[in-house]
């Protein structure tokens, strides 16, 4: 091979050579340019997905807008009046609408007798015997409206034992949540974490709907004075809860208490009751306010079939909206938390309260006057005249300034 050809080769395998480099310079450049492409991409994608994550609004407050009413009952008169009517079982709250039910959070009320499924009476039995029993068929219908009932009161053992753990079962099987026992002795009834129905306030300005357990407390003190063992139960609940105390008795027909009943409820307040709702004369008697807290002596009749006179076919409905007042966000979830787990008769809400460490929220409360009439046989809203004339039964004007509206 000559000297030149030998230079021409060694010329060929550098420039091979080179060419070479270069290509693997480039593929080299590519391949990392190429993974910091995709890598932008991830992270383009990681921060748009993150973009996506909304933050969950928290609970500002608490607030219920309640009505709690006097007696209710649909057996006797008022099974014959609806039997009679073609809206049969609906006829007895065919005008609750005139209500409007849907502004308020919860409405609560004392039947005042057993249901029984078994039991079949005249409305002339019931009146001769003075033994009442009110058709469950009723139930659903009555579950459409009420929250709650009180069942303290002399009128729900007319059945007997069995006929008034019917009474329980039959608004258990219609999600209607109960309260007390025909027999004050029985100081395991007398209370029962209810869980009440709230609107709640996001602080992103929206709302939702929950649960706050309360204590509501029902004393049947016909012909007799509730023990006092049963009156001190609310202190333990009322360190945790709001607490209301339901208590049925007191003279019939009378517009005032006795010195007994005021006594008796004095010291539901200072027990622990926040307000004392009381039923059982069937005439609305006055109100007071004890040491700033309302106590209503008697409601009056709601939903009853005494039609003999004004004074019984007219009620007194006490209308509470109560709001939670610079309350700690995380207290108020975990109280609806548990709110949730109440609505079950005997539930362990006030010991998982205990046990948790949970300390009862601040409330406002502002109370308006709801006037009612079950005149011609029907319950709905009192007159303007009727109004005013409840309005000065109760001592409104007077009372009203001096109730307490922070607890």
């Amino acid at each position: 091979m000559t000297s030149k050809n030998h230079k021409n080769r060694k010329l060929k395998i550098i420039l091979i050579a080179a060419i070479v480099a270069i290509l693997c310079v480039d593929a080299v450049v590519f391949a990392v340019w190429s993974m910091g492409k995709s890598n932008t991409k991830q992270t383009n994608n990681d921060v748009k997905h993150t973009t996506k994550v909304e933050i969950k609004p928290q609970v500002a407050a608490l607030s219920s807008n309640m009505l709690v009413l006097g007696n209710s009952f649909w057996g006797r008169s008022i099974d014959e009046w609806s039997q009679k009517s073609p809206l049969k079982y609906a006829y007895p709250f065919s005008r609750l609408n005139e209500f409007h039910r849907d502004k308020y959070d919860a409405w609560i009320s004392g039947l005042e007798c057993p249901m029984d499924e078994d039991v079949h009476m005249t409305a002339a039995q019931q009146e001769v015997n003075l033994q009442f029993n009110c058709p469950p068929e009723y139930t659903a219908e009555a579950a459409k409206w009420f929250t709650a009932f009180t069942l303290a009161n002399n009128h729900t053992d007319n059945q007997g034992a069995d006929g008034f753990a019917k009474t329980q079962k039959n608004l258990e099987k219609n999600g209607i949540q109960y309260f007390g026992n025909y027999d004050p002795k029985v100081t395991d009834d007398t209370c029962e974490v209810i869980s009440l129905p709230v609107t709640v306030q996001l602080d992103n300005g929206k709302t939702d709907k929950g649960n706050l357990p309360v204590a509501m407390c029902g004393y049947h003190g016909v012909f007799q004075i509730p023990p006092s063992e049963s009156i001190e139960l609310m202190k333990k609940y009322s360190k945790y809860m709001l607490t209301f105390a339901f208590p049925h008795m007191g003279q019939e027909y009378k517009p005032a208490p006795d010195q007994i009943k005021t006594d008796t409820y004095h010291a539901m307040i200072d027990n622990g009751a926040d307000v004392v709702f009381g039923d059982h004369p069937h005439w609305i008697q006055n109100t007071e306010a004890y040491k700033g807290h309302l106590i209503v002596y008697s409601m009056g009749n709601f939903m009853f079939d005494q039609q003999s006179s004004v004074e019984v076919t007219r009620s007194a409905g006490i209308n509470l909206l109560l709001k939670t007042k610079e309350a700690d966000s995380t207290t108020l979830q975990k109280w609806l938390k548990l709110g949730d787990e109440c609505k079950k008769y005997k539930d362990d809400c006030l010991e998982q309260a205990e046990k948790q460490g949970l300390t009862r929220p601040k409330f406002t409360f502002e109370f308006n006057i709801v006037g009612t009439s079950d005149a011609d046989k029907i319950t709905k809203p009192a007159t303007e005249a009727e109004l005013q004339a409840i309005l000065t039964r109760l001592n409104w004007q007077a009372v009203k300034p001096k109730i307490q509206t922070e607890y």
